[in-house]
């Protein structure tokens, strides 16, 4: 199994990638430098990954690591989303899921708009 570090201010978490093509194309784009944007209680930022849909969901499970493919966009999702109905995690519109955080993903309220995001490999 594929881990990757997650590394934005003072939060650094490890991730699981699945065996999908999307986290396949990730994988060999990183190490992946970027600013974070909220969205809710999600982060995203563009990457230099172009893919379609592959099995996307509308509605997403709090920790998902998930593609955007109209932005090209990394996203961390970690409650609710200004689109969210009731408790839901819901994305703009369908991500591709490519992985889970391990551990507790609401670390991430701690990271502000703007702040510097490091996405990179753990060698096993």
């Amino acid at each position: 199994m594929r881990k990757i570090r997650i590394t934005a201010g003072d939060v650094s978490v490890t991730a699981s990638l699945n065996d999908s093509k999307t986290a396949e194309a990730i994988w060999n784009v990183l190490p992946i430098e970027a600013r974070a944007n909220t969205w809710g209680e999600e982060i995203y930022f563009g990457i230099p990954v172009h893919l379609k849909e592959e099995n996307a969901q509308a509605v997403v499970e709090l920790g998902d690591l998930g593609y955007w493919p109209p932005g090209h966009a990394f996203c961390i999702f970690f409650g609710r989303t200004p689109v969210s109905q009731g408790n839901e995690i819901r994305p703009a519109s369908p991500v591709n899921v490519f992985g889970k955080i391990e551990g507790d993903p609401t670390v991430f309220t701690k990271v502000r708009d703007g702040e510097r995001i490091i996405i990179e490999k753990v060698e096993e």
